[in-house]
């Protein structure tokens, strides 16, 4: 029987008793998306999954999103490896907080990620509720961001000389930047959630690079002030990985960023993308 337990912290629950190395019954595919919905953040321990059942539960959590700028893993065209070799000296990925691919048309309703090779120490995904962050949001920082719609771009991350572009070097993932990361795309920055209404913040410094209609020097500013706000730890939950433990968020809900603290160990977990609600 399928039980559900909260962390305890600003999002995320627990889930088990249910098998994912198979087609899921529909009652439970209500009841994971229902719980998905209302704690953000689902951590399935103990789960053996291989590649086909990971993209299997994909498809039934709402079908395969688009991933740009890092090549799929040999054989599969929706899983990414997110690795990391033992001795790799590079900054680790996605340290910085971000939601998935905000800069897309229809960002990704979600994201799957999991633990296949996950060392002793280290290695934490924090997650920050961006509902939570709006709601406790003093009301003059809430009046000068209400109404603002943010541009977002991929162009500091994955353009040619973008942090992940030509000159990042000794990466165990395979990552392509492109011209193409230079595009722009607008959402409100605060927002409804497609699926159950609820205002939260979307976005943040990086993938967004600006407000329509205000001048960078103006909006740097609030960005970095707003970056600092929309990470506090009280609007956190720290997951600490276990190996064959799949993770599911919701990229409208959480911003989330990597943590190191395991060099000299390899770490490798399978991801897939989960598309916009239709």
């Amino acid at each position: 029987m399928m039980q559900i337990e909260p962390t305890g912290q600003a999002c995320g629950a627990v889930v088990t008793g249910v098998d994912l190395a198979g087609p899921l019954a529909p009652d439970d595919v209500a009841a994971i998306r229902a719980a998905w919905l209302q704690h953000h953040v689902l951590a399935f321990p103990g789960q053996k999954l291989s590649d086909d059942d990971l993209e299997r539960f994909t498809l039934a959590m709402g079908g395969f999103g688009d991933d740009p700028f890092i090549a799929p893993i040999a054989g599969r065209q929706h899983i990414i490896a997110v690795a990391r070799a033992a001795d790799e000296t590079a900054p680790i990925f996605a340290e910085t907080w971000h939601t998935d691919w905000s800069f897309q048309a229809h960002p990704p309703a979600g994201t799957c990620l999991y633990g296949i090779t996950i060392p002793p120490i280290g290695g934490d995904t924090l997650f920050a509720n961006q509902h939570l962050a709006l709601d406790a949001m003093p009301a003059e920082l809430r009046a000068r961001i209400e109404g603002l719609t943010a541009i977002h771009s991929a162009q500091k991350a994955y353009a040619p000389e973008g942090f992940y572009g030509a000159g990042d070097k000794g990466r165990s993932m395979d990552i392509r930047p492109s011209e193409t990361a230079r595009a722009t795309l607008c959402h409100p920055f605060i927002r409804h959630h497609p699926e159950t209404g609820r205002e939260g913040l979307f976005g943040c410094l990086g993938y967004v690079i600006g407000f329509e209609g205000m001048a960078d020097e103006e909006a740097l500013p609030l960005l970095v002030e707003l970056y600092h706000w929309q990470g506090q730890e009280r609007f956190q939950y720290r997951h600490r990985w276990q190996p064959n433990m799949l993770v599911m968020w919701d990229n409208r809900s959480v911003l989330h960023a990597a943590t190191g603290g395991y060099q000299g160990h390899a770490r490798l977990l399978h991801r897939t993308t989960i598309a916009a609600a239709a």
